[in-house]
């Protein structure tokens, strides 16, 4: 660097106030007389809702789909995302798209939008119980935010003509709020068994593959996006499946091919069904270490 340089940028550092320098050097405080136990019990939720990690992720997840579906749109397909009805791990079979509209499938719940208001309850230690989920549903649109590149993808995917449809196990007694809440995220009204689909819908309770057949059965859908595998295929809860078995399932073979490739996965590491199995259910037998140079 030349001395010329190093004086103008000696100058310049001067002439700022020495309050205006602290606040651009200096480290954030410690909050005075923090409580441990609150300190603890948000750290569960500090990745998916406060960190820039999940914000980043999150929105090159969405990148990589409205590019996805761009060339989809430039060459459409023959066939659905959607596992047609019968399909199994071992013998797949998608749902033919024929001439039908092209259209992309989300989950709604830590996929299109965050539930700030709800979890903000959950973080500080308060009951989620006593039907507040549902209460929640129904009035707190006005305590969500999108999930980032959401709102991006979404009119991407509009704008080249895909419809968007969601696909949420929130109850369809709770249409108008989660419709208001999908709206004042950004994502534009959708509506009631047109481009809103509910646990409730029909007689398959939380399962999603009955509304996904819906859906397919008028649309070609090209891309299907959630924070749990149950958002892509209910092969993925079958209660026979095992922790370790099911990420095999997730894994291997023509399953392996479709992530990122029609069908994707947010993060969401504080709820749902992959927050489940013990350590020796993880961490396998054949890949446990010890350390034996502790101590000298």
């Amino acid at each position: 660097m030349r001395l010329s340089l190093v004086l103008a940028l000696a100058a310049t550092a001067l002439s700022i106030p020495a309050a205006a320098q602290m606040t651009q050097t200096a480290p954030r405080p410690a909050a005075a007389n923090a409580d441990p136990v609150a300190a603890e019990r948000v750290k569960p939720f500090q990745y998916l809702y406060g960190s820039a990690e999940a914000a980043g992720l999150s929105i090159q997840s969405w990148h990589a789909l409205v590019d996805f579906a761009r060339q989809r749109v430039r060459h459409r397909p023959r066939d659905s995302v959607v596992l047609a009805e019968g399909s199994s791990f071992a013998d797949p079979h998608f749902v033919p798209c024929g001439k039908k509209p092209l259209a992309a499938v989300f989950d709604v719940d830590e996929t299109s939008i965050l539930n700030l208001g709800l979890e903000a309850n959950a973080a500080a230690g308060v009951s989620t119980g006593g039907g507040m989920v549902s209460r929640w549903a129904q009035t707190g649109a006005n305590a969500v935010a999108p999930v980032p590149g959401a709102v991006f993808g979404v009119n991407a995917l509009r704008k080249m003509g895909v419809t968007v449809i969601f696909n949420t196990n929130r109850s369809n007694k709770s249409a108008e709020g989660t419709a208001d809440a999908i709206a004042a995220a950004g994502l534009g009204r959708p509506v009631h068994l047109k481009t809103l689909f509910l646990a409730g819908d029909d007689a398959m309770g939380s399962r999603k593959d009955g509304r996904r057949w819906t859906i397919a059965r008028d649309y070609c859908v090209i891309a299907m996006a959630g924070d749990q595998l149950v958002d892509i295929s209910d092969l993925f809860n079958a209660r026979d499946l095992s922790v370790a078995d099911r990420r095999q399932a997730a894994t291997r073979g023509w399953v392996a091919q479709m992530w990122g490739n029609g069908w994707w996965v947010l993060p969401n590491p504080v709820y749902g069904s992959g927050l489940q199995g013990g350590i020796d259910e993880i961490f396998p037998a054949d890949k446990r270490w010890t350390d034996t140079g502790a101590g000298q």
